[in-house]
């Protein structure tokens, strides 16, 4: 939780109390149905929640934006975004029912209230939105080509509305097809753990 406060100093304090529960939830939802690696949900505010809110240091999302979290797991990115940005409504889906189903009980349990949750693969999802987020889902040209029909065309923020994902590791092959139109943000120049030595925005406009 600290690692959060440390760049995020401004929450209010319903914030914190919204992060500060988050631990708890996914321990015990994690004994259950296996979201998070065991060793892993140690890391839980670094490696899931920090991560996520990785994307609020490329953007600020105005008030009434609609966002898709696609493959949203047990909520992430959605669910950590939604709690920075109450103001704004978010769509977690995934195709796995039971992550989906912890993702909503661990929204409701915070009191979040926009967020909607549907359990679907992603070419079922015909809704459209400002941005879609996602998490190292799928391969960039895969993802592009199943959400490409998700993104409306008015745009609200300061940035054009497009697809906004969290990858690591080498992504320069991934880029390549949208080199003139993609772009990639190093965390690192954000957030000084070690963790985020190798992960990346990548942010391409529709």
């Amino acid at each position: 939780m600290k690692t959060i406060l440390k760049y995020f100093p401004n929450i209010t304090d319903k914030q914190k109390e919204q992060f500060a529960a988050l631990y708890d939830l996914y321990t015990d939802w994690n004994s259950k149905i296996n979201l998070i690696s065991r060793k892993d949900i140690e890391n839980l505010y670094t490696h899931h929640v920090l991560h996520s809110l990785g994307i609020a240091k490329l953007i600020t999302f105005r008030p009434g934006t609609q966002i898709m979290d696609l493959g949203t797991g047990g909520g992430f990115p959605g669910i950590p975004l939604a709690i920075l940005f109450p103001e704004v409504q978010f769509h977690l889906v995934d195709k796995i029912g039971k992550k989906v189903m912890v993702a909503s009980e661990v929204a409701k349990s915070i009191g979040l209230e926009n967020v909607t949750f549907r359990h679907a693969g992603a070419e079922e999802v015909k809704q459209q939105f400002d941005f879609v987020v996602s998490r190292a889902v799928m391969p960039l040209d895969d993802l592009v080509r199943i959400i490409k029909k998700n993104i409306q065309k008015q745009q609200n923020n300061s940035l054009p509305n497009g697809l906004i994902c969290l990858k690591g590791g080498e992504l320069r092959h991934e880029i390549m097809p949208f080199k003139n139109k993609a772009m990639a943000v190093d965390l690192k120049d954000y957030f000084k753990e070690e963790y985020f030595e190798t992960k990346k925005i990548v942010y391409l406009p529709f």
